[in-house]
């Protein structure tokens, strides 16, 4: 079999914001479309998918994308509407959209709020009619304690009347006199506490105005603290050396790290304008704030005094999978599986912790739910880690087998090539690609591209495609890359960062066949939501036999004599017609069922029987 290519063209690529070094395999780039206005001054987020749109989230809102012609994306709307992160979902003609910060605004406006309290702020769930997809029309939102750092919308199929919605907020608990019944204390303090638990939204289908929340349960409940692994050497060592070189740090999740000149720069310019001067800081604010930059990240991101060390107090992200009644939960500390047969009332039923994972972030079940993989975000988004240095278990993607309500622990898997200290990388969102028969995924890694790998045996996943390009700045860590990247009706589609949209498309290989890029094609959705996760159902086609066919020549699963009498007799069924194409087809089948007898891998060898009896009843 062909190996990656090396050395691997990804190291080394010259730095730019649109003009910066490419480097792709067995991928290619079909579009990169900027972002406009507004949304070119802030980051992209995720995305969600409804026909032939793609919705992209900002955090001054979002943007909706034509994209039936991936070559040429056309941008349908903009709607600015600031709130970190603006992650979205869709339903029908509903979208959901997360905010959590503490400028966001119910009227959407972009001047944010000024008060510790206000009844002017926006922390929760926004929810527009999008109908006429060109004229979103904001309808109604859901406030929460925490806000809505991310979201996952699940489809109940036993309740066609509504969609549920788990918020999984992360921003410091509201005061009671801004939104009634938040309560931050820990539970051992107030039953009532905001903390250790995420929220459960009902959403009336024929009324969505009355969305409201309906359960907050407790899945943290007895979670030990978890292990935790310490910094990379090299940034202990910055660490120490950034207050001699002006920069700041803070403690956030347990850990010292260095804030972003982005991050201190606006916080800067508030010393200056408190003690009302002008022009640029002096060493007076610089010192100023050094001294109260630890309660300033407290407050931004719901940090607490020293205290008992616990498991998570909330999620960062749900994945739903309704058609096993299954949900993987990223919660920060710990990988959970939850049973949500009852939607309003979650069931934690599972947990594992890692030395190596510093942040739970995102999961991923494969199609037919026997094993889930987890992202873990190390370092939050924003730094580097995936340099030549950084180990290969750290800021990884973890993979479990399911069985009897249990994940075991399988493998890691992180992007292989080395990325540059200007470069935030590390393990981020992504999704299947309906490969029959296989488990192929789609991942961004923010700076360090778009990674496809196949993770069909568990304990030794592998990369087959691969896009990247240089860092954006030659010298200095500006935040870019992809945020997620998803596979959606035949492409691929990425959030990056700064750059805008790109869309891919999978070009074969000798680890994927053309064939089984066709059948992965054959499988059309409605709409896209990743964290509510769909069952992939592939309609029969001639594109999904000759899938199976391949992958039992590249396995050795079937004799040589065996698959070349196969792709004849398939050729000659496609040429006929009706019920002679019928027949074919059925003596194909009964043909095939007798090779399984003698087969390296029989149960392929059966499906692909059963593929070919379908295909011929299809016709």
């Amino acid at each position: 079999m062909q190996a990656a290519p090396g050395p691997d063209p990804r190291v080394g690529l010259r730095a730019g914001l649109y003009d910066a070094g490419e480097a792709s395999w067995n991928l290619r780039l079909l579009s990169t479309t900027p972002p406009t206005g507004p949304f070119a001054q802030d980051m992209n987020s995720d995305l969600a998918f409804t026909g032939h749109y793609a919705i992209q989230g900002n955090f001054n809102g979002f943007q909706v994308w034509d994209i039936s012609d991936p070559a040429r994306p056309t941008l349908v709307t903009a709607y600015y509407c600031p709130a970190s992160q603006s992650d979205v979902s869709v339903h029908r003609h509903l979208l959901f959209v997360s905010g959590e910060s503490l400028n966001g605004r119910l009227d959407c406006g972009g001047q944010g709020v000024a008060d510790t309290v206000s009844a002017e702020r926006l922390r929760g769930i926004r929810i527009f009619d999008i109908g006429d997809v060109a004229h979103p029309r904001y309808i109604a939102n859901v406030q929460t304690c925490r806000g809505s750092h991310t979201h996952s919308v699940l489809d109940d199929p036993r309740d066609r009347d509504n969609v549920y919605i788990y918020v999984s907020g992360s921003a410091p608990v509201r005061s009671p006199s801004e939104l009634a019944g938040c309560v931050g204390a820990p539970p051992e303090e107030d039953p009532r506490s905001a903390l250790f638990r995420i929220e459960v939204i009902r959403v009336p289908l024929a009324r969505p105005e009355q969305a409201a929340i309906v359960s907050s349960p407790r899945i943290f409940t007895g979670l030990a603290a978890p292990p935790v692994h310490g910094d990379a050497p090299e940034d202990m060592a910055g660490l120490t050396a950034a207050p001699a070189a002006g920069a700041f740090t803070a403690r956030r999740r347990g850990r010292e790290i260095v804030l972003s000149p982005d991050f201190i720069a606006p916080l800067l310019d508030s010393m200056v304008a408190a003690r009302g001067g002008r022009g640029a800081p002096t060493a007076a604010d610089s010192a100023a704030l050094r001294g109260s930059i630890q309660g300033i990240v407290d407050r931004m991101f719901g940090e607490r005094p020293a205290r008992r060390r616990t498991g998570p107090t909330q999620c960062h992200d749900i994945t739903l999978y309704p058609a096993i009644g299954l949900a993987g939960g990223a919660c920060g500390g710990y990988g959970l599986l939850l049973d949500i047969r009852d939607p309003a009332q979650p069931v934690r039923i599972d947990a594992a912790a890692d030395f190596n994972f510093a942040y739970w972030h995102s999961a991923t079940f494969n199609n037919d739910g026997t094993r889930i993989l987890f992202s873990d975000e190390w370092g939050g988004g924003t730094r580097p880690r995936c340099r030549s240095t950084d180990k290969p278990e750290w800021g990884a993607d973890a993979i479990f087998t399911l069985a009897d309500g249990k994940m075991r622990f399988q493998s890691y898997y992180k992007l292989p090539a080395p990325q540059t200290e200007q470069e935030n990388c590390v393990a981020h969102n992504g999704s299947l690609i309906p490969i029959p028969g296989r488990d192929v995924m789609v991942q961004g890694w923010y700076q360090g591209g778009v990674s496809v790998f196949d993770w069909t045996d568990p304990a030794h996943p592998q990369e087959i495609a691969f896009f990247d390009r240089g860092p954006v700045h030659a010298t200095q860590l500006v935040a870019a890359g992809s945020w997620s990247a998803y596979w959606y009706n035949g492409v691929i589609v990425s959030s990056e960062i700064a750059r805008g949209l790109d869309i891919f498309e999978l070009v074969p290989s000798p680890f994927l066949s053309q064939n089984e890029i066709d059948a992965a094609k054959t499988v059309r959705l409605e709409t896209l939501n990743v964290q509510g996760q769909p069952r992939f159902v592939w309609p029969p086609s001639f594109a999904l036999v000759r899938a199976v066919l391949d992958q039992l020549e590249r396995s050795n699963g079937l004799g040589a004599a065996s698959i070349a009498a196969a792709r004849q007799a398939l050729e000659r069924a496609e040429r006929a017609g009706g019920a002679q194409r019928a027949n074919a087809l059925t003596q194909l089948a009964a043909q095939l069922d007798r090779n399984a007898r003698g087969a390296a891998d029989a149960a392929k060898v059966r499906k692909l029987a059963g593929a070919v009896r379908e295909l011929a009843a299809a016709q």
